[in-house]
């Protein structure tokens, strides 16, 4: 494997690649006694018309989120008890553009890791466990729609996106799940969870060499690279509709508001549009802006207040969001205050402070294994050195943010979306 030194960071970062196309990162931690692990697919709610040597496939909304659920099912039983029995502490998520499973331990790490891998990349369905599946998922589907948080989310995407399938719920619906078949299931693993399409990332105190090992013998499928993908018509580049409103059983309104911003591209670029974004958003409406304590004196936010930027192979918006008592007014009031910033950009000190904080916050997220393992495979993803942010934060410059807020964080660009009381008791 070859050695990474971020003399900044103080890390050292170890890369290799199986000859199938899979690739490892370790990031290795002497003297901690925690590991921790991660193996993710490019494969995400989004990933649902994809080619493969058959031709173009349409599969229903829900699949990679389902086949996550799936894969923990072996023919030897249940690897989420298997390897909790062997002293880790195993999961999984879905994204809208990656699946990942993980776990930490502190002892038992390569036999953990084989599981992993083991289970991962060699499936097994039945009709039985599918159905059976449906039912599980489709009453988390069921709960999920009355969660009015995750709601008004989409409400926002909606209207931002006319064709992208960001705008479409990761797990999908009762009816979408429903047409899920093992065939599907073993089409879309065979598609995505081959090791070309893959990454492993482990952080901790291991010996990077029998990370490379022990992935040799376990992950030996061939590799057939990053399946072509269709994420619909091209976009318009403004935002499809400006306002949405709803009712649901919540006790006070809740709104997401948000920009439709530009694709940022694969590679190096992509990590500097994220740290502009970032810090664009910080400037905007972190805790210690102006606009904040305005809002929050006003009552118009309230401690549930979130924001932040997002991107996805395809997208990118920039989203905050949380309950009102006026959901316009703080629309009204965000949009003038980056009407003033575009404008007048920011003073050097306002400026300095701020990507001061943002970069120790990034630097402390080092601290967390997972959080480094995540975002090792992401950026590999991404196509970018994520370690390399302490150069690219340096590079950027107040009058870059201004830009960007002068040129995306406008009405042209935004949506509102708003969840307002009814429909039930909250």
């Amino acid at each position: 494997m070859e050695e990474r030194r971020y003399d900044k960071l103080g890390t050292r970062l170890f890369h290799g690649a199986l000859d199938n196309g899979l690739h490892v990162f370790v990031d290795r931690r002497p003297g901690y006694g925690k590991q921790f692990a991660f193996f993710a697919t490019r494969y995400g709610g989004m990933d649902m018309r994809f080619q493969t040597q058959a031709g173009w496939q349409d599969t229903p909304a829900g699949v990679a989120h389902f086949l996550e659920h799936k894969l923990f099912d072996t023919k030897d039983g249940n690897a989420l008890q298997i390897m909790a029995a062997n002293g880790s502490d195993p999961n999984a998520f879905t994204s809208f553009g990656i699946t990942g499973y993980f776990f930490q331990c502190t002892q038992g790490f390569a036999e953990n890791l084989r599981t992993l891998l083991g289970f991962v990349t060699e499936p097994y369905f039945t009709p039985e466990s599918v159905a059976k599946e449906q039912g599980i998922i489709g009453q988390e589907i069921a709960m999920g729609d009355d969660e009015a948080d995750t709601e008004v989310f989409y409400d926002l995407l909606n209207c931002l996106y006319a064709h992208h399938p960001v705008r479409t719920h990761i797990a999908g619906t009762q009816a979408s799940i429903a047409q899920i078949t093992p065939q599907t299931l073993y089409t879309c693993h065979g598609a995505f969870y081959n090791p070309a399409n893959m990454v492993l990332t482990v952080v901790g105190n291991v010996d990077p060499e029998e990370v490379m090992d022990i992935a040799r013998e376990v992950v030996t499928a061939p590799g057939t690279g990053d399946p072509a993908r269709d994420y619909g018509g091209a976009e318009p580049r403004e935002a499809v509709s400006h306002e949405t409103s709803r009712a649901m059983a919540v006790s006070a309104p809740l709104f997401q508001f948000g920009f439709k911003l530009p694709d940022p591209g694969y590679g190096p670029e992509r990590l500097r549009a994220q740290l502009i974004g970032d810090l664009a958003g910080d400037l905007l409406v972190g805790d210690s802006s102006p606009l904040y304590t305005r809002l929050y004196n006003a009552g118009l936010l309230t401690r549930s207040f979130g924001y932040g930027y997002e991107d996805y192979p395809g997208c990118a918006f920039f989203a905050l969001g949380g309950e009102s008592k006026d959901p316009r007014a703080v629309r009204d009031q965000v949009l003038a205050e980056c009407a003033r910033l575009g404008r007048e950009g920011f003073a050097p000190e306002v400026f300095q402070r701020a990507k001061k904080a943002a970069y120790g916050g990034m630097v402390s997220q080092l601290n967390s294994f997972e959080n480094t393992a995540v975002e090792l495979a992401q950026s590999y993803f991404d196509g970018v050195d994520y370690l390399t942010f302490p150069e690219v934060f340096r590079s950027i410059t107040a009058q870059d943010v201004a830009e960007f807020i002068r040129t995306w964080f406008v009405e042209a660009q935004a949506a509102l979306a708003v969840i307002t009381p009814g429909g039930g008791a909250a």
